[in-house]
């Protein structure tokens, strides 16, 4: 399959990237002009420099995709949440989508996030747990959900959203949990934790298979991607302080401060019925992450 990729240097992007080469499909990855150089030389993958609202077009159209996978948007753990960029994707990622349409791409694949929901005790389904976007991210993208879902219906296109749940590995940005707690511990430094909060979190490679899937599978509508099983902040961290030798370092963050997200797990019924399966455990992915951490 021909597929067009935005997103290609981000954290989700690039781990896209480099397992649907490996699957045997064609990916044409739109990259900043100045980031083309990141990209891993491979027959399978073809870079287009540009961005969201300079595409190129011409080329675009050339290498005719199939499907897009739309992984691109503000991301830095810290801002996005509620950061004006938001907006501004928001509107971008409708142009370019409307324009891929245009030039003959069938299947649209863009992410969304687990934090759209209303957040429950029991997994989020995307079938019966209501919507309640709480953070500027969380509205844009469902913003940018309703306006595709309407747009493709009237261009005869296949768009699936994919709501991300937590996910982890290498490559992420250093202020995430799992790599952040990982290079403080080697620092020798105290770690504060909500540790009761649980979330849902899937390894990146994980990841990368379960949007394959979905492009595979021609899903339609809604669908998490996560591993429909929840793991204390308290357990990651104590898996990443054990494996370093460092368990007394882990403090417990005063009581007072609320975790927004206390429980988030995806019910994963629907991803499963695609044939995947998480192959990570949490423990062999955070060895992982270390080992990619190493000094």
């Amino acid at each position: 399959m021909k597929i067009l990729l935005t997103g290609s240097t981000g954290f989700i992007g690039a781990a896209f990237l480099r397992h649907a080469p490996a699957a045997g499909h064609e990916v044409a990855a739109l990259v900043r002009p100045d980031r083309v150089a990141e990209l891993a030389a491979h027959p399978r993958i073809r870079p287009l420099a540009g961005t969201l609202a300079d595409a190129p077009w011409q080329e675009i159209q050339r290498f005719a995709p199939e499907a897009c996978v739309h992984a691109a948007w503000v991301t830095t753990p810290g801002t996005y949440l509620e950061s004006p960029e938001n907006e501004l994707f928001r509107t971008w990622s409708q142009d370019f989508l409307r324009n891929a349409m245009a030039v003959g791409v069938g299947q649209m694949v863009t992410l969304g996030t687990c934090i759209e929901y209303a957040m429950d005790s029991h997994p989020l389904s995307e079938t019966t747990t209501p919507l309640a976007p709480a953070t500027a991210y969380a509205r844009a993208k469902d913003a940018l959900r309703r306006w595709l879902e309407a747009e493709a219906a009237t261009q005869g296109a296949r768009t699936a959203w994919a709501r991300v749940f937590y996910p982890y590995g290498p490559g992420e940005h250093p202020a995430r949990l799992a790599t952040s707690v990982v290079q403080r511990l080697r620092q020798g430094q105290p770690v504060p934790l909500l540790a009761a909060s649980v979330k849902d979190y899937i390894f990146i490679s994980d990841l990368a298979a379960a949007l394959l899937a979905v492009v595979e599978g021609r899903v339609q509508g809604a669908i998490n991607l996560g591993t429909g099983a929840g793991v204390t902040v308290g357990e990651l961290a104590g898996e990443i302080a054990g494996q370093l030798g460092r368990p007394e370092l882990l403090r417990a963050m005063d009581p007072a401060t609320p975790d927004p997200h206390p429980n988030v797990v995806a019910d994963a019924t629907r991803l499963r019925a695609l044939g995947w399966q998480p192959q990570v455990p949490i423990a062999e992915g955070v060895t992982r992450l270390i080992e990619h951490l190493k000094p």
